[in-house]
């Protein structure tokens, strides 16, 4: 699988980790061993969160379930074309409040975001990719999985096994490489809003 640092360049040292992963859609369409998504899930559980509420919870459906038609039926055709050789689909969902009190949380959708990141880096460590969307229906996501109103529905991110873009329709493979990013300095101010 290519890696983000053989085009990336970081300008302050950081750990290759970061510049190496991307979020590829090419897949094989192989099963993933239950055992590794639940190295992906474990990695995900020990993200930080807000009074340790951890709001995050992921429902998935494996290409071999039952439930896999449901979630695949969830996404725009767009994604539909590359995800189909996902071994694995995930939702994330958020709970906006929290169990100790059943007030608001603030942070629950910032906390979900670190489990997130937290799964695709474990993801991208054993070799897997693992890329997030937002392309889907989200209403349909919350009624046909029984999503209760206390929960957000934050994101879905498809999981497979690496494959070479060529199995990819035409348009997408000239765009199968990792991106950049913009400047520090227009991410990233030392006091009030400077943008």
């Amino acid at each position: 699988m290519l890696k983000g640092s053989d085009k990336r360049v970081a300008d302050h040292p950081i750990d290759k980790l970061f510049l190496d992963r991307w979020s590829p859609r090419a897949m094989s369409g192989e099963p993933i061993p239950h055992d590794e998504l639940m190295t992906l899930f474990e990695a995900a559980r020990w993200a930080p969160s807000s009074y340790n509420n951890q709001p995050w919870r992921i429902l998935y459906a494996t290409r071999e379930s039952e439930h896999w038609p449901l979630f695949f039926e969830l996404l725009v055709k767009s994604n539909q074309v590359w995800a189909q050789n996902a071994g694995a689909l995930l939702l994330f969902i958020s709970k906006t409040t929290f169990d100790f009190n059943e007030k608001p949380s603030t942070t629950h959708t910032y906390d979900t975001g670190a489990a997130w990141e937290n799964l695709a880096l474990q993801g991208w460590l054993k070799g897997y990719v693992v890329h997030g969307m937002q392309g889907f229906d989200y209403e349909r996501a919350r009624t046909s999985l029984n999503i209760p109103e206390v929960f957000r529905v934050e994101a879905m991110a498809a999981v497979g096994l690496p494959a070479s873009a060529e199995v990819l329709p035409e348009k997408l493979q000239q765009i199968e490489a990792p991106s950049d990013r913009r400047k520090l300095e227009q991410t990233v101010c030392e006091g009030p809003f400077c943008f």
